[in-house]
């Protein structure tokens, strides 16, 4: 593991973010405590999603926030991003190694427990478990983990865990127990009508009960 990725982690959904940008929603949640800034964008082109990854990139820096993009390793080369997170259908972990270089924060999807098996030989530097509960904005994954999975994962695992799916001010906590070192929103945060606020209530949350 080459870089530590705890606390509060946003992706980012436009649906989700109604009439405000997403550069507003990132800014307003990385002062309230985000962390971590996922950049997902499913039908954005190439161009475009390059040229938003890089302006998310300038504003995050100040925050030194770590931007990381979904999926597209082209993406995230060419926007100088922080770092890529990977699906078990995306690019292989080692060949996206090989292309961003050893510095790269790497995150890498874990659905199954035989994908939690595999990936204990990579050197990734978080397993994103997915989905914790179920949750609209996953609906292409093969069940929810659960505290009980989460658990479970993280007796074996060497790997720190982002917890995804479903986390919320109710659950949160729980999910920081469970072994989580972060958890990652998506429409918590992004359809929050004060994204601060949200943000700042999660960190909390987060930090409180990681202690």
């Amino acid at each position: 593991m080459r870089h530590e990725i705890k606390g509060l982690y946003l992706v980012t959904d436009r649906a989700l973010c109604g009439n405000r940008s997403i550069a507003d929603v990132v800014i307003e949640a990385v002062s309230g405590g985000v962390s971590c800034v996922q950049l997902r964008e499913k039908d954005l082109s190439t161009r475009a999603f390059i040229e938003e990854a890089r302006i998310i990139l300038k504003l995050l820096k100040p925050y030194k926030v770590p931007l990381i993009i979904n999926d597209r390793v082209d993406v995230a080369l060419a926007s100088g991003a922080d770092g890529v997170h990977i699906g078990q259908d995306d690019m292989p972990y080692e060949t996206a190694r090989k292309l961003m270089g050893k510095d790269a924060i790497i995150g890498l999807s874990v659905e199954t427990w035989e994908d939690v098996e595999n990936a204990q030989s990579l050197d990734v530097d978080y397993l994103g478990v997915s989905p914790v509960f179920a949750t609209p904005t996953k609906t292409d994954t093969k069940g929810a983990w659960g505290l009980d999975g989460l658990v479970r994962i993280r007796s074996f695992s060497r790997h720190s865990l982002c917890a995804i799916g479903g986390i919320n001010m109710k659950n949160a906590a729980d999910v920081v127990k469970a072994g989580a070192s972060s958890i990652a929103v998506v429409s918590a945060i992004c359809s929050a009508e004060n994204p601060y606020l949200e943000a700042q209530k999660l960190s909390t949350i987060i930090k409180y009960k990681g202690e």
